[in-house]
């Protein structure tokens, strides 16, 4: 009789979690991640095909965990600088995180840049405010507040800079 499973998908993708989110995606191997589950490597590669395969599922888990948890917090009712906000917020929040998701190459980089464009210009066409605007308008919006958050999120995460919710919303 084969042996039941007792480390689930779940878990695993929380130990990557916590491995991306406290080391970054430089230590992110099948290693560290049984580590933090106090086993082999066996487990991982029983449930996914390969670790390209694991940081898949793990992007789809952040995206999920993004676009449904952290972007959508109402603060000023201006769907941009709520999007500007939750994103500085998170930077604030998880610094290893978004760090190694949207400023290394070799975490996020151009995906999660593609997801955060994606988000962006869905969620502005659904606001009666901007549903006039056309694509290049919409571009040159998320350009404009992409680099002042990034910006602005960066210097927080590197504990450069600490402005209050109120600086900076006057800041976006």
């Amino acid at each position: 009789m084969a042996r039941k499973k007792t480390i689930t998908r779940e878990q695993i993708l929380a130990a990557a979690y916590e491995v991306a989110a406290t080391d970054g995606f430089t230590r992110f191997t099948a290693r560290n991640i049984a580590n933090k589950m106090n086993c082999s490597t066996q487990p991982i590669y029983l449930e996914f095909k390969n670790m390209d395969d694991l940081r898949q599922a793990l992007f789809e888990q952040i995206y999920d965990h993004l676009q449904y948890e952290v972007f959508t917090v109402e603060h000023t009712g201006n769907t941009i600088i709520d999007l500007a906000f939750n994103y500085i917020h998170f930077a604030r929040r998880e610094k290893k995180l978004y760090r190694s998701l949207y400023l290394e190459e070799y975490g996020g980089g151009k995906e999660m840049q593609n997801f955060s464009y994606t988000y962006f210009v869905n969620t502005v066409k659904r606001d009666p405010a901007y549903v006039n605007l056309s694509e290049e308008q919409i571009e040159s919006l998320y350009n404009g507040t992409w680099i002042i958050a990034t910006g602005i999120a960066a210097l927080m995460s590197s504990s450069i800079i600490h402005p209050t919710d109120e600086q900076i919303e006057k800041m976006i």
